[in-house]
């Protein structure tokens, strides 16, 4: 995947979690910030390794943020609680599971319609042979 289009998506995540945050409250903002979060770091795992397998990225990503959160468990020096969080809660753990799934449909899904759009090298309309499916698209002797 280019990087081009995953650096937006970077940016954009990043400006859809300010907007949420500045703009709605609650659980929402907060649940849906940290599935963001994870959404972050799968595109800057991507961005660091564009060729790289979007079930791995996803893997990563959670791992990542499933260690941040964990972290946090531990008496972290002062000066990487603003970074890292202070509060464990076990319900992010499933939100950032639910942004490395969301990253990772979106990414397979991407890369399925690229394929798909390009995999048979011939665009729509441009047919070399429109023959009944599975018979030979080479002329017999017989045949015109």
């Amino acid at each position: 995947m280019s990087r081009a289009p995953v650096a937006v998506a970077t940016i954009v995540t990043i400006a859809a979690g300010l907007l949420i945050r500045a703009f709605l409250g609650g659980p929402f903002a907060k649940y849906a910030g940290d599935a963001l979060y994870t959404v972050l770091l799968y595109l800057l795992v991507l961005l660091a390794v564009p060729a790289a397998r979007p079930s791995r990225v996803a893997a990563i990503a959670v791992a990542a943020s499933w260690l941040i959160e964990l972290s946090q468990l531990l008496d972290l020096p002062a000066l990487v609680r603003p970074i890292l969080g202070s509060t464990f809660n076990p319900p992010d753990l499933l939100w950032y599971a639910v942004g490395a799934g969301a990253a990772w449909a979106v990414h397979a899904g991407l890369g399925r319609a690229a394929r798909s759009g390009t995999s048979s090298g011939v665009q729509d309309g441009d047919h070399e042979w429109d023959g009944p499916a599975g018979e030979d698209p080479t002329p017999s002797p017989g045949r015109p």
